[in-house]
């Protein structure tokens, strides 16, 4: 085909795709309109605030979710965690041997299991507030994560990426201790109570630096980060998942559980109770003349 015919066909099929255009623009002017204005609100929704803040919402709602965690510490010792996080009020359960929890922490309550019953009771309970004032920690949870991250402005999309065989946004953001303690001022998404404690978890941090990626259906999927405090940095790599289906962190029969204060106390007791025994026997021998325990 030479220049003038492919000059001509090109000329004909521009003129049929405006045409084509046209009669479109001119027949569905509505629909057009509607779904710019789609694309334009679904664009907005990618952005890293929103994103974050619409996941920390969803997230919130669920309550549990289940996680895989590598912890490690500033001198390189890894631990290996697994188990249960929930959020508002932090709970964490770990179950490191596949069989159930062998660890409950409710608040500032934790319930150790051993497997050698004392008194017939074979979880133990520690109470952590010894002064009427709870304390504070970052939990770890993904409530926790996204909570730091609200009303950030370093916070950035990396991109898409597979996390275990799904599709996963990605987001960074490296924060200091400054911007900790500013995290959800701007936006106030979240309750004025869990504010106020997240910002006294963080008040030792340093640093912290976050990757986070959050799947398709809205959860976080993973989250990396690096905790800098005056005493080095904590590494720790997390997996979350079954959110809204995992089963609530609950805390084992209040009659299979014995009072670590209780316990110690009993100990205490009897301790006492032998020393005044071996008083009392020293004293004896003492005025029989045979010098007492320590001897003559």
């Amino acid at each position: 085909m030479n220049t003038a015919v492919l000059t001509r066909a090109g000329i004909a099929a521009a003129g049929a795709a405006l045409l084509v255009g046209g009669l479109t623009a001119c027949g569905t002017g509505k629909a057009d309109g509607k779904g710019d204005a789609k694309t334009a609100e679904a664009a907005k929704a990618e952005t890293p605030a929103e994103a974050v803040k619409a996941s920390y919402a969803k997230t919130v709602a669920a309550k549990f979710a289940t996680y895989g965690m590598t912890i490690t510490s500033g001198s390189g010792k890894t631990e290996q965690l697994s188990g249960t996080k929930g959020w508002y009020p932090s709970t964490t359960a770990i179950d490191d041997k596949g069989d159930g929890a062998n660890q409950v922490m409710i608040g500032d309550v934790v319930y150790t299991h051993s497997d050698k019953p004392l008194e017939g009771k074979s979880w133990m309970k520690m109470n952590l507030n010894k002064d009427g004032k709870p304390r504070s920690r970052f939990n770890d949870d993904p409530a926790d994560y996204l909570a730091v991250l609200l009303g950030q402005q370093k916070v950035t999309l990396v991109g898409t990426e597979q996390i275990d065989g799904a599709e996963a946004r990605h987001f960074k953001a490296a924060l200091t201790n400054a911007d900790l303690l500013a995290a959800d001022e701007s936006t106030k998404v979240m309750e004025a109570a869990n504010r106020q404690y997240l910002h006294e978890a963080l008040k030792e941090y340093t640093s912290l630096d976050v990757d986070l990626w959050i799947g398709k259906d809205g959860y976080p999927v993973r989250v990396d980060s690096a905790q800098g405090t005056k005493d080095g940095t904590t590494k720790v790599s997390a997996k979350f998942s079954g959110y809204g289906t995992t089963a609530p962190v609950s805390a084992p029969p209040a009659d299979q559980v014995a009072d670590f204060d209780e316990v110690m106390k009993g100990i205490d007791d009897k301790l006492k109770g032998v020393d005044d025994t071996l008083k009392e026997a020293d004293k004896t021998l003492k005025d029989a003349g045979l010098g007492g325990l320590g001897g003559s």
